[in-house]
């Protein structure tokens, strides 16, 4: 899982060389109204990218990158427990609205599905609209479930 290629994006196994870059996009201090935290410098990121890719097996994590920008735009993540993995995506203040994250949480659930992951779970803020948009075309739905001040969005994938 180091590489998934889509039209529109490629994600990219998170290195911490990805830091310098990555602080740039992760930059806008609006971006963490719901992701919460404030911007990190480079050297703070690059500290957490080495936490992350040192972490458990089941931490996958993604860098975004544009075919069409030809640069880093955001990141994707799972966390795999079993048969289930929680999922996020977070793209660049500049680049949302572009399908981008769309494009990269499809391509992520898609990935799952193929290694055998049989619930798929985000949790969005009820006043976040569009993740809740990205959720949907992933295929994740609304459940009444709630973690956090955060709806629980869920894929069961039956084939699994």
């Amino acid at each position: 899982m180091d590489r998934i290629e889509t039209p529109v994006v490629v994600l990219l196994r998170l290195h911490p060389e990805h830091a310098d870059e990555m602080a740039g996009v992760l930059s806008d201090p609006g971006l963490h109204t719901f992701i919460g935290g404030e911007p990190l410098t480079a050297q703070e990121l690059r500290a957490r990218y080495e936490r992350l890719v040192a972490g458990p097996p089941g931490w996958r994590n993604w860098v975004v990158w544009s075919r069409e920008e030809e640069r880093l735009v955001g990141y994707v993540q799972a966390t795999i427990d079993g048969g289930s993995a929680e999922i996020a995506w977070v793209i660049g203040t500049p680049w949302q609205g572009r399908g981008l994250a769309t494009a990269a949480a499809t391509a992520l659930v898609g990935r799952l599905a193929e290694q055998g992951i049989g619930t798929v779970v985000a949790h969005i803020h009820p006043d976040h609209a569009a993740s809740a948009a990205v959720a949907t075309a992933a295929g994740l739905r609304p459940t009444d479930r709630w973690h956090d001040g955060e709806v629980r969005w869920e894929l069961k994938i039956p084939y699994a």
